[in-house]
């Protein structure tokens, strides 16, 4: 077998709209895909040997069992690969259950989809599978390299996976319907998006000051601080020298003491309850690796307490025991530790409630100090503690006390986090009981910390407690918004146009406006990024902007099959059209394969949102069916039987009626414009561009937009540069015009030769070409329409032949020309710069120049140099025109006249 390529899809994607997170492996089975598993002598039960889990997978039987039904009654090893990968995940801790493999349309080779919860594991696990099947197919003992792949995914999930604190956060936060946004690969988080968003590092907010933290990091300055306003806590001083500690033993009253770093935190370097100035000096110089000032403290008699205090309010207290062991009188200590990491509550790092006990310096010290080793033989019942600190990550227990906690302590916590400044505060407290008060029985306060709620999520004995959430109820008051509207948009032609006209309208009405375009991504008015911007980064990169208001989306279909949508759910969809374009690349071989891909946007719209289909095209049409959302239909057509049977019912449509955009809605008809007053349309002419401002005006209707507002915002989005750069620019170059548009594929032409129909002018000129990833007959089609739609035409080719050889897409265009004209009547010049320039000399007074470019921006800098040279005054560069009665037509201003 062998991997052909590894996808990570992370939003709803093409093959499931509800689980975003979902593996995509092509996998070419090769001289496997003539023998199916029950051809394979004993294959079926040396894999279920290895992986006896395999049992509890249904499959498609739907019962415990069903997957090895199918292994011994013969399937593919694509499908058994997708298996053993979920549940090589599930032994790592990462429980996985769905998966779907489906063949190519290369014979042999498939697609093996599978879930995942950390991407890296996901795709450590896709190729793990690979090799484990492989392995059993040839027989060969994969026990060990088995070991090794779980403890390699364990590591792996440790090292990229949200600790609990976080992981607890996020999870209160999607109970809210709280959307969010990883920013590093650390624990910064963003909840929320845009204007609302929220930013949290573990159990640090946007709220938590910075002084605060500073100040809780530094032990000596917290505790002269809480001491000065009369908090009990243990006395301590500095040393910066070793010499240095016997003096400050005797001033902080004598043994027993604390020795820990000035500022390190998790317990690093901490030794607790030193008797002797040997064990002293050897804690000093274990915490000395930690900080240069080293702090010595009395040591408190009782037990150790973590008080988590939010927002001023005490949530929740648990008792903290450090990792021990209990002697037998039979086992040496290392057996002990063995025997209790055994105990199925503990796991590696916090995949489980407990963490196993691991021997490090800080055990080995402790052991030193009683005068044992590992290989020592407790003594029966004999308590040997393991750890100076009794953290959770270290072995450590936590027991539940929130609801005995004196009131005494709890004003003393709460007080404490309001000293020194912290909205999430974990107070350790040392006292011999916490339900009796501390001033009367004695301890203190020994740190103040930005506090991991771990333990009181899920201690090892007592009542867990939500405190993620009040954590989100600081961040996120009742009735808080937390997500700005995200309007997306698809199809195969149009996507960049509508989408430039809805964030046109949004910004008349005053919006801050993020949106992605196949030329960049824009805030506001502002380009922030170049080059297409239509995949899910894109759509991140607007919805992390602290300052956008409204989101709009282009949305196209590379993105969505490479990783799936850049957000897990939007206000309104719409699809504009499905045509023939990119049929043949990623497995996506039909126009019914490109209308599923497609409908992954509408699907994605939440229920209360709206879908905005196309009634004129029946695949996108279809797509009614499978969305939650509500429906609202466009069409150039308003006697289409869809529009009439969905408007009798209630719903709400956009149509092209008696020369007017109008919308339907309840059984009466509001009138928004006439296309004739609206630039985008040259005066009715471009018929797709009609369309296209039915569908921006349905959908800024739908999203609370008024006429008014929608009426203005038509009148002034003008096919520019400036406005829609490549879509139907039209340009004055010394008597001649120049018509710029970005069509790269058949519906594109089509809809270019539509507008051409109605065009009055001496010639008609083409430069064109086409994508060299398009199939040889989308090509040649190409140069049928431009043979029907140009007197003369030059035929180039874009820089990046997408792997095809110099003049191999030109000669498929011609052979179309061909077809319909005289072949002397197409030039080919393959450098696109050169077959522009070639055709702007050559253009005669009233000719029209239809340029097809795969370079926007050159192609304009281009004419524009054309126009300095051959317009007689001052050309209006970038402006905006009408085409009606008196041809072109430019205002001072740039705006239609």
């Amino acid at each position: 077998m062998r991997i052909r390529s590894i996808r990570v899809l992370s939003g709803p994607n093409y093959w499931s709209i509800r689980r975003h997170k979902l593996i995509q492996m092509r996998l070419d089975l090769e001289d496997l895909q003539e023998r199916p598993t029950n051809t394979i002598p004993g294959f079926k039960e040396r894999l279920e040997a290895l992986l006896p889990g395999l049992w509890e997978h249904q499959c498609s039987r739907g019962c415990y069992g069903g997957f090895l039904q199918r292994v011994e009654e013969g399937t593919l090893m694509g499908h058994v690969v997708e298996h053993v990968a979920l549940e090589l995940q599930t032994l790592a801790g990462m429980k996985v259950d769905f998966g779907r493999t489906r063949e190519t349309s290369t014979p042999g080779t498939y697609n093996v989809v599978f879930e995942y919860q950390e991407a890296e594991a996901g795709r450590f696990a896709a190729k793990a599978a690979v090799y484990l099947c492989q392995a059993l197919v040839d027989g060969e003992d994969y026990r060990r390299d088995l070991e090794l792949d779980i403890q390699e995914l364990r590591e792996i999930r440790e090292n990229v996976r949200f600790g609990p604190s976080t992981q607890a956060l996020l999870d209160e936060a999607a109970l809210r319907g709280i959307p969010y946004l990883r920013l590093n690969k650390g624990s910064l988080v963003q909840l929320g998006y845009g204007v609302y968003q929220k930013r949290i590092e573990a159990t640090t907010t946007e709220k938590t000051s910075i002084i605060a933290t500073d100040l809780a990091a530094d032990k000596r300055a917290t505790k002269e601080l809480l001491q000065d306003m009369g908090i009990p806590v243990p006395k301590g001083y500095t040393v910066r020298r070793r010499s240095e500690l016997a003096a400050t033993i005797e001033d902080v009253g004598g043994f027993p003491v604390v020795i820990k770093p000035l500022n390190a935190n998790h317990g690093k370097g901490i030794t607790v309850n030193i008797t002797s100035l040997e064990a002293a000096e050897i804690a000093y110089d274990a915490a000395s690796q930690y900080s240069d000032v080293v702090l010595v403290e009395k040591h408190l008699v009782g037990d150790d307490y973590r008080l988590l205090v939010i927002n001023n309010k005490l949530v929740a207290v648990a008792k903290r025991i450090p990792a021990y062991v209990v002697g037998d009188g039979r086992s040496t200590i290392q057996e002990l530790i063995d025997e209790v990491n055994r105990d199925p509550r503990r796991g590696f790092g916090h995949e489980n409630v407990l963490t196993q006990i691991s021997v490090d310096d800080m055990t080995l010290r402790i052991l030193e100090s009683k005068g044992y080793t590992l290989d020592t033989v407790l003594p029966k019942g004999e308590h040997c503690t393991l750890k100076s600190t009794a953290n959770l990550s270290t072995g450590g227990i936590a027991v539940d006390c929130t609801d005995i906690i004196h009131p005494y302590n709890a004003f003393i916590a709460e007080r404490a986090a309001q000293i020194i400044g912290l909205d999430v505060a974990g107070i350790d407290l040392i006292c011999p009981d916490i339900a009796q008060p501390v001033n009367e029985t004695g301890g203190g306060i020994v740190e103040v910390n930005a506090s991991p709620v771990r333990m009181h999520l899920a201690p090892s004995e007592g009542i867990p407690r939500n405190v993620a959430e009040p954590i989100i109820d600081m961040l996120f008051p009742p009735g808080s918004h937390t997500r700005i509207p995200i309007l997306a948009v698809t199809g195969t032609n149009g996507k960049t146009t509508t989408t430039r006209l809805i964030a046109h309208i949004l910004k008349g009405i005053g919006k801050r406006v993020g949106f992605t375009t196949t030329d960049g991504v824009y805030i506001q008015n502002h380009q922030i990024a170049k080059g297409d911007m239509t995949g899910p980064h894109s759509a991140r990169l607007v919805l992390r902007d602290p300052t956008v208001e409204v989101a709009v989306l282009e949305t196209a279909r590379g993105g969505i099959l490479r990783e799936g949508l850049g957000f897990p759910e939007c206000d309104i969809g719409v699809v504009l059209n499905v045509t023939s374009d990119h049929l043949g690349l990623g497995d996506i071989e039909t126009l019914e394969d490109m209308a599923r891909v497609k409908s992954v946007l509408v699907e994605a719209v939440h229920e209360r949102g709206y879908a905005v289909l196309n009634a004129d095209d029946g695949l996108v049409a279809a797509m009614a069916a499978n969305v939650k959302a509500t429906v609202a239909y466009f069409s150039m057509n308003p006697e289409n039987p869809l529009i009439q049977k969905h408007i009798a019912s209630g719903g709400i449509a956009a149509v092209y009626e008696e020369g007017h955009i109008s919308i339907l809605k309840r059984g009466w008809k509001l009138r928004i414009e006439d296309v004739t007053k609206i630039p985008l349309t040259l005066s009715g002419k471009a018929s797709f561009m009609i369309q296209n401002a039915l569908a921006a005006t349905l959908a800024a209707f739908l999203h609370g937009v008024s006429i008014d507002d929608i009426r203005m915002a038509l009148g002034t989005f003008t096919s520019s540069v400036a406005q829609t750069p490549g879509r139907l620019n039209l340009f004055d170059v010394g008597g001649y015009q120049v018509l710029v548009d970005y069509a790269h594929n058949p519906a594109g032409y089509e809809a270019i030769q539509s507008t051409l129909e109605r065009w009055d002018c001496q010639r008609k000129i083409g430069v064109i070409g086409g994508p060299g990833d398009r199939r040889n007959s989308d090509l040649r089609e190409l140069g049928v329409l431009a043979a029907r739609m140009f007197d003369r035409a030059i035929v180039k080719e874009d820089d990046d032949r997408r792997g095809r050889e110099p003049g191999e897409v030109a000669a498929l265009i011609r052979q179309g020309w061909e077809q319909e004209k005289a072949g002397d009547r197409l030039q080919e010049i393959l450098d696109e710069a050169t077959a522009i320039e070639t055709a702007l000399e050559k253009a005669e007074p009233g000719d029209l120049v239809v340029i097809f470019p795969a370079d926007v921006q050159r192609t304009i800098q281009i004419i524009t140099r054309f126009q300095d040279k051959l317009n007689p005054k001052p050309s209006y560069r970038g402006s905006s025109y009408s085409i009606g009665p008196d041809l072109i037509s430019p205002s001072p201003d740039g705006k239609p006249s």
